[in-house]
């Protein structure tokens, strides 16, 4: 597969997914900053926004890496919060 397809469709919406989540933490911090919401609700918000995140970067790898090796990014699958925060540990 080519660079270009992975930088094409599928990958940019995931990049835009990312964006879209950072976007939303920082709403997050500034709602709780206003006293919008309580820190019980940031903090919860919070990590299911991260958890997302981890979710997404990791797709992105899997798909980047499949390209490296000259496999079909398509062929990478989201996996699990759990499995992918154990990675990450």
């Amino acid at each position: 597969m080519d660079q270009q397809r992975t930088e094409g469709g599928t990958d940019r919406r995931i990049l835009e997914r990312i964006s879209e989540m950072v976007e939303a933490e920082r709403g997050l911090r500034a709602a709780l900053a206003a006293g919008r919401i309580d820190q019980s609700t940031e903090h919860r918000e919070l990590k299911d926004i991260e958890e997302q995140l981890d979710q997404c970067w990791d797709l992105l790898r899997q798909r980047r890496a499949r390209v490296d090796v000259g496999e079909d990014p398509d062929g990478a699958s989201v996996r699990s919060a759990d499995e992918v925060e154990r990675y990450e540990s």
